[in-house]
């Protein structure tokens, strides 16, 4: 047994991971087998409880839940250099193995609204920290017979603040000294 090589991705990843082209046909079944298709999307760079919760809050909205992540190129666009903490495929594989993600598909835009535009789905959630006129891809799928909904926060939860709790406790030359 060769222990050097890395392990190989669970089967379930590969089974929710698909392309834009994809995820459109994918969607466009379950719609026709009824099934309402929620969609949210996000960088979830270091999945904390706020993530999970927010996750399962959404897919209790509907019947599918699409997940629309953020490719590392697009999360140094929006977060900076330093970010992702985690790759896109690790973030792949954590998103895959939830019970609330029916499927992940990656973007690389600043926003997924080209993707919604794409993939219509019955419902678009963002977390409430979002008013909804500003949620991408809103417009498109209240054009299409949509709804739009926001979902509470757990709140104290973010990548942000688990990085800088890191950084404070562990490395406390670079954040100023603080003890």
């Amino acid at each position: 047994m060769n222990r050097s090589r890395e392990p190989s991705a669970p089967l379930s990843m590969h089974a929710k991971l698909l392309s834009e082209e994809e995820a459109r046909l994918k969607v466009r079944n379950w719609r026709a087998e009824g099934k309402k298709v929620v969609f949210t999307n996000g960088c979830f760079d270091i999945l904390h409880a706020g993530h999970v919760r927010y996750l399962a809050g959404a897919r209790s909205l509907g019947d599918i839940l699409v997940v629309g992540l953020n490719s590392d190129r697009s999360v140094r666009s929006l977060k900076g250099p330093e970010r992702p903490v985690c790759p896109e495929a690790d973030r792949i594989e954590v998103l895959s193995a939830l019970e609330s993600v029916d499927l992940v598909t990656v973007f690389d835009e600043q926003t997924p609204e080209r993707l919604i535009g794409v993939l219509l789905p019955d419902m678009l959630v963002k977390g409430a920290d979002w008013p909804v006129e500003l949620i991408a891809g809103a417009a498109a799928v209240l054009q299409a017979g949509g709804s739009v909904r926001t979902v509470p926060l757990l709140e104290g939860r973010s990548t942000t603040g688990i990085i800088e709790t890191i950084i404070h406790l562990y490395c406390p030359h670079v954040s100023g000294g603080k003890d």
